[in-house]
């Protein structure tokens, strides 16, 4: 069965632009004949991290770009941290950006390259020291940055993206050509700045990635948001399966017939059985498998990933 997906409400109707870090009113963005924001009505509450995901030409980067006031919207209005995108000197000041890959002077030390930044934007209390430790550089800081690796210049952008102290934090691919080491450090980073009480705004390819920081979800297709809301609540997030393990691998095709008996889907994967079914027929399943001589060792809920409540939300569109 796919998700019922409906459209996402006016974002006004959800909450005040106290509680909202972001809410964007029918933001509509043309190139040419080409829609690349149509229509957008979203809302990112304050002190979350807020995944934008979707398809390649979903409008994401078009998105964050008009919320930073980088291009201008052919229709339409949002506002951020309760100031209109047509004004953008009234809110620029709360608000950090990492919009495709950083840049620094390679022959400077990270240290020399926050100091030249926060000297250019006029950050005069910036503290380097700190910053540093925060995105986890303070032994490195005195390094000239391009002996940096990537992940290092993904944080050292963050950095840079820290300096005024902002209030919201807008990223575009954070973790994007970053190792797995890599990747735990920015999702460690991203962690420790909600919990520090900064919203943030990540955009993203990496839907694993995603699922495992997001406390808010917006989902765009076409340019239009059909998903607004908690992480959670995602809808094919609830369609929940379970996963059973018997004593004997042979067993785990009497429980696969029992579940197919009664309509659910079942299949085998790595040596346990799942199951698309809901948590009320984890009894009966139990006591069908007694009667058949099949014994559970071991029956689990299992819940949707974002990738597949994803695809199921594409699908259903499609």
């Amino acid at each position: 069965m796919t998700p019922d997906v409906t459209p996402v409400a006016t974002p006004g109707t959800l909450a005040s632009p106290h509680q909202s870090a972001i809410e964007t009113h029918d933001l509509t963005k043309r190139f040419g004949e080409r829609r690349a924001v149509d229509a957008l009505s979203i809302q990112v509450p304050r002190g979350v991290i807020a995944g934008l995901v979707g398809p390649n030409g979903a409008g994401k980067t078009t998105t964050l770009r008009l919320l930073l006031g980088l291009i201008r919207p052919t229709g339409g209005d949002a506002v951020v941290l309760g100031q209109s995108i047509h004004h953008p000197r009234a809110f620029m000041h709360r608000v950090g950006a990492l919009i495709e890959g950083p840049a620094f002077y390679p022959t400077l030390s990270g240290r020399t390259n926050l100091s030249t930044l926060a000297t250019l934007g006029r950050h005069r209390h910036a503290d380097i020291t700190e910053l540093l430790q925060t995105v986890g550089l303070a032994d490195r800081g005195r390094d000239m940055s391009r002996t940096y690796s990537l992940g290092m210049k993904q944080r050292l952008g963050i950095a840079a993206a820290l300096l005024s102290d902002p209030e919201l934090l807008i990223l575009d691919e954070p973790a994007n050509g970053l190792d797995p080491p890599g990747i735990i450090e920015m999702r460690e980073l991203m962690r420790r700045l909600r919990d520090g009480g900064k919203t943030l705004l990540v955009s993203s390819h990496l839907l694993a990635e995603v699922d495992q920081i997001a406390d808010w979800l917006i989902v765009l297709v076409g340019g239009k948001a059909v998903y607004c809301g908690p992480a959670a609540s995602l809808p094919g997030r609830q369609s929940s399966g379970m996963l059973v393990a018997t004593e004997s691998p042979a067993q785990l095709d009497v429980v696969v017939r029992i579940a197919r008996d009664r309509g659910y889907t079942a299949v085998v994967e790595s040596g346990q059985a799942r199951i698309a079914a809901p948590s009320s027929f984890a009894g009966e399943l139990n006591r069908l498998a007694m009667q058949a001589g099949a014994t559970l060792v071991e029956l689990h809920q299992v819940q949707s990933t974002l990738e597949e409540s994803f695809l199921q939300i594409i699908g259903s569109i499609n």
